[in-house]
């Protein structure tokens, strides 16, 4: 009777943006081939001919990819399509992997033996790989967006320093200094000297055109008050100056309007998947967005347990002998921690005022771990695992969140 491992020979792949290597070993260990074909569609038909050299009957050949989102994503479709097995080696193995061998070599060749051979040892525990190009759209939107905001957050610093030498009194002009209307003021008028002669008459019609009628003259003599008592502010190379905050006003516009295109994109994607992350308080389109593009898919994992270690919510156990001790999980999903943490914080903060809690019934369960005598960093620890099983319950089931009846906690 075979071992089920010998049912099957190993292919670990190496994925790159122009071409992919693939090494074949069998269940002995024995490097039976090697193939690099270009990262063209049209190519990827040469591995499936090159594995069949290798591959007698009743034996299947199993195959293993590091990269299964970006370059690798359109091989992964197409073994799947072809009714392969494919399965998701982290990248952490295979460095491990590479470490075992007495002279340090990284050449394509190598990695894609490494992972063939993890691909052999860990066949049973290795993930499945799945391509979905719905998730992949998503993910590849949300990482987007994160990116377009992390940049207009530097324009909107840069915009702050220049306005200060120009406007010192900039701050009082609006309330929201990168409204539309705001932006609408900066690009026309970089700087006072464009305001000379301006009257608080036409300057308010300006503002009552970019707000929609929300500001008019009393706003625009409110501004001129203001630049008035700044004093002359124009120094050398004014024009330059001035062209600098208009590129950063052109800058920000264009990223706003592309967030609101994202957005849009992600609430369509959203309802196609029947996604009932929103349904939670704290959870919007964007974050449930991100939740998914960080998650992948979620019938990965088998339990809410095995989602919080993913998360790096639940702690890490160090046991020798009779010690043992839990640490905190760094090694987890940095992203995702973050996003659970601060949907953890929202829903135990008290408002504004403090007089109403967000979500009275982690409020309570927050306050039921403190009297248990548990710091208030461990408590809102605490606070993120029930909010992770919540998560992962509305994934898995696509059900939608039923907010529980506050009952009283005993302290």
């Amino acid at each position: 009777m075979l071992h089920p491992k010998m049912k099957y020979i190993y292919c670990g792949i190496d994925s790159h943006k122009n071409s992919h290597t693939a090494v074949i070993i069998n269940c002995f260990n024995e490097k039976l081939g090697e193939i690099t074909f270009d990262n063209k569609p049209s190519k990827f038909n040469n591995l499936l001919l090159e594995v069949k050299k290798y591959t007698p009957k009743k034996i299947s050949c199993v195959f293993g990819m590091e990269d299964i989102g970006l370059y690798g994503r359109q091989l992964t479709a197409f073994l799947l399509s072809k009714n392969n097995s494919v399965k998701h080696i982290n990248a952490t193995l295979t460095c491990n992997e590479r470490k075992k061998y007495p002279i340090l070599n990284k050449t394509d060749s190598v990695d894609s033996e490494c992972l063939a051979k993890i691909l052999l040892d860990n066949l049973d525990t290795l993930p499945n790989a799945t391509s979905i190009d719905l998730n992949w759209t998503l993910t590849t939107l949300s990482r987007r967006r994160s990116h377009i905001v992390k940049t207009n957050v530097s324009c909107k610093n840069q915009l702050h320093n220049n306005l200060s030498q120009h406007y010192p009194s900039y701050r009082k002009f609006f309330r929201v200094f990168d409204c539309n209307t705001a932006l609408a003021f900066w690009k026309k008028y970089p700087s006072p000297s464009i305001l000379e002669g301006t009257t608080a008459e036409k300057l308010g019609e300006f503002l009552h055109i970019h707000s929609s009628g929300f500001f008019s003259t009393d706003k625009a003599k409110s501004i001129l008050e203001c630049i008035d008592k700044d004093g002359d502010t124009e120094t050398l190379y004014q024009e330059r100056r001035n062209l600098l905050i208009e590129i950063n006003v052109s800058q920000i516009e264009q990223n706003k309007k592309e967030i609101s295109k994202i957005d849009k994109e992600v609430s369509l994607i959203l309802e196609e998947m029947g996604c009932t992350l929103q349904t939670m308080i704290g959870i919007d389109d964007v974050t449930a967005g991100a939740i998914i593009a960080e998650t992948g898919d979620i019938q990965r994992f088998s339990t809410a347990a095995k989602f919080a270690k993913f998360a790096g919510i639940s702690p890490v156990t160090y046991a020798s002998g009779e010690t043992s001790k839990n640490f905190a999980n760094r090694n987890g999903n940095r992203v995702l921690y973050r996003i659970i943490h601060d949907l953890a914080a929202r829903n135990i903060s008290q408002g504004r005022n403090k007089d109403k809690p967000v979500n009275a019934i982690f409020f309570e369960y927050y306050q039921k771990k403190i009297a248990e005598g548990k710091t208030k960093k461990q408590a809102l620890k605490c606070v993120m695992r029930r909010i992770s099983n919540i998560i992962y319950g509305l994934m898995k089931n696509k059900t939608s969140y039923v907010h529980p009846k506050l009952e009283k906690i005993k302290p």
